[in-house]
């Protein structure tokens, strides 16, 4: 085996999203996305901790014994991370009291109702003690440090007012719907001071409370605005992120010290293009106030075919005319101002179909199903959009604000991968991704190595769920196929194993062949899921428009040009490295980061943006975890 398998993979117990149940050969962990043709499948698991007592864990072996295992008994069965309840960060008490200074308090204590402008700062900040305000750890730390430091002054209080500066910071946070994030988690209310209340200390109380306040929100929506509201961790075991550290510290005091902290503030936001795209549409999205626009509707309720005729081609027209591309409605003008209502579908609509199917990813045959109706209708509404882009923006602040110059890019809604280099999208191709039972993560990594002629390690999950009945009715069943049994890290005849006992020290692989599961090369980002990219046999898969049907890593439509433009060769070069036969790996000459995304809006490589079924469902679980957010920040005392 090469360097590959032997390290980056041992430590792995995942592979392609499919949790296995015990401990096997280190080459049986990198190799294990079940590609099993056009058959459809859906498996019922769990994960080895939560198995009932008994029924795995005792080693059999050849000739062993049932090692606990009840013949009838019900085959045990693994499963995929779960959606969790989102649960919000805790809240506290700021813990003012540090911000007394027993020496200055009672200084001014006595001058305090004399009417001395320079007495009031000082007034103020032994009010500020008595303010109660809630937030999470580190604004709580930051904002401790900041007024626990009595050199420091107040930041958006003067004398017995607020200040300009605090103006501008509530005008940003007023527009923080701007930037994908709810103004409801930054209100803060302005003192209401009456100028006739000759008392001072009822004025400096509700100044200081507004100071503290608005301190709070300030370095909330900085913290937000750069790492997002919610932790993605907590949404689900899909997603795996590292969550960014947000340094709050000098916050207050750069805002203090800006000549417009308004623009210091909005500053803290993403300013990657792609966050810029996202940022605009959805302003230009609001400016078209909802979902009041017209919608075109096309009602089909069976594939439409070239030659046949329908009376909905005059809204298929009237649909690819409102959002087919400009230069599609350029090429195509005359057949677009030729259409007379014809419910014929004639070879010149036909065309005008295949080119707008082609400009938006799907199959260009001129065949109208479900996914070009919603394409060419627009798919959502504005309503729908805009929640869309909101979710986007978010996720977008999860990843670095910088891709980098060269990266590889998985959008899974998008079944799409496209590579990027010295800042430009080079390659795109379609590609498969798991299925709904078997889901793809959202994390981020890097392409480390390529492997030629790969061995597929089969998964407990898989020896288990599908393999243990056939091999119970037929011990060479596994022989016959040509697959390599071990036990114990020992080769053995599948017909020599006790396939009664237990399989947690039994691995099966199959070796590089044109049937091989991984095909003919498969390209590693090591990873805790075990998640890659890979070739499959199974290409009639990339002819289908809805492509989530894997077992969890992701399959290319043309591995062998990823292959060369990762290793920063030419493809004839990776065709020889195939066509050696010989399972090898390849290091990549500089390591390139790889995003495992899930954007159900996101800008293409002109900047405009795009919109794709959520195919997972995970956009709703973000939304319940923005209200939930919300309500608890609101939560206030």
């Amino acid at each position: 085996m090469t360097f590959v398998l032997k390290s980056a993979a041992s430590a792995l117990a995942i592979s392609c999203g499919v949790a296995v149940m015990s401990a096997a050969p280190a080459h049986a962990y990198t190799l294990m996305d079940m590609l099993r043709g056009d058959r459809q499948r859906s498996q019922s698991t769990i994960f080895m901790d939560q198995m009932p007592p008994g029924r795995v864990g005792q080693r059999g072996g050849i000739g062993g014994s049932l090692g606990g295992l009840d013949p009838e008994a019900p085959l045990p069965k693994v499963s995929g991370p779960r959606y969790y309840t989102y649960k919000t960060e805790t809240l506290q008490f700021v813990d003012t009291g540090k911000f007394a200074d027993p020496v200055v308090t009672g200084a001014v204590a006595d001058v305090s109702g004399s009417g001395d402008a320079s007495a009031e700062p000082a007034v103020q900040r032994r009010f500020l003690a008595q303010a109660k305000v809630r937030a999470n750890v580190d604004v709580a730390k930051a904002l401790e440090a900041y007024y626990g430091d009595s050199r420091n002054p107040l930041v958006w209080v003067d004398g017995n007012q607020i200040n300009d500066r605090a103006k501008s910071a509530m005008l940003v946070l007023a527009d923080a719907g701007f930037v994908g994030l709810d103004p409801a988690d930054y209100v803060v209310q302005t003192p209401d001071i009456d100028p006739a209340n000759p008392d001072p200390a009822f004025r400096d109380r509700a100044l200081t409370q507004f100071e503290l306040e608005l301190s709070a929100k300030v370095l909330a929506f900085v913290q937000d605005t750069v790492r997002g509201r919610i932790d993605p961790n907590k949404i689900s075991g899909y997603h795996d992120f590292q969550r960014k550290v947000v340094n709050l510290a000098p916050v207050l005091k750069l805002a203090r010290m800006s000549p417009d902290v308004g623009a210091y503030i909005a500053s803290r936001s993403p300013d990657s293009p792609q966050f810029l795209a996202l940022k605009a549409e959805l302003a230009k999205l609001r400016a078209a106030d909802g979902g009041n626009e017209e919608r075109i509707v096309v009602s089909l309720d069976k594939l439409l075919r070239p030659g046949e005729s329908s009376p909905e081609i005059a809204n298929i027209v009237k649909a690819i005319g409102k959002h087919g591309s400009e230069t599609l409605r350029t090429d195509h003008a005359a057949t677009i101002a030729a259409y007379a209502g014809s419910s014929d579908y004639s070879p010149d609509i036909v065309s005008l179909v295949e080119d707008f199917q082609k400009e938006r990813g799907l199959k260009a045959d001129g065949v109208i199903g479900q996914a070009t109706v919603r394409a060419m209708t627009g798919g959502d509404t504005n309503a729908s959009k805009i929640d869309k882009l909101v979710v986007a923006m978010e996720q977008a602040r999860w990843l670095p604000e910088d891709l980098g110059s060269r990266y590889v890019m998985i959008n899974q809604p998008a079944y799409m991968v496209y590579y990027h280099n010295d800042g430009k999208e080079q390659l795109s191709m379609r590609v498969v991704v798991g299925g709904k039972n078997n889901q793809t993560y959202f994390f981020d990594d890097e392409i480390e190595t390529v492997e030629f002629n790969p061995f597929w390690g089969v998964p407990q999950s898989i020896i288990i769920n599908e393999m243990l009945p056939k091999l119970r009715s037929d011990p060479n069943y596994l022989d016959q196929l040509g697959y390599e049994v071990e036990v114990n890290g020992h080769a053995v005849a599948s017909s020599s194993v006790d396939w009664y006992g237990s399989t947690d020290n039994v691995s099966v692989r199959q070796p590089p062949s044109s049937d091989n599961a991984l095909g003919e090369l498969k390209i590693l980002f090591p990873n805790s899921h075990a998640i890659y990219m890979h070739d499959t046999p199974s290409k009639s898969f990339f002819k289908r428009d809805m492509r989530a049907l894997s077992h969890g890593c992701v399959r290319l439509a043309d591995p062998r040009a990823m292959a060369a433009a990762v290793l920063g060769t030419t493809v004839d070069d990776v065709a020889k490295q195939i066509a050696s036969g010989q399972n090898h790996a390849v290091r990549v000459p500089q390591k390139i980061p790889v995003y495992v995304s899930y954007f159900t809006a996101w800008p293409n490589k002109d900047g405009v943006v795009e919109y794709f079924d959520d195919v997972y469902g995970r956009d709703a679980y973000v939304d319940k975890a923005f209200d939930a957010t919300t309500k608890a920040r609101g939560a206030q005392i």
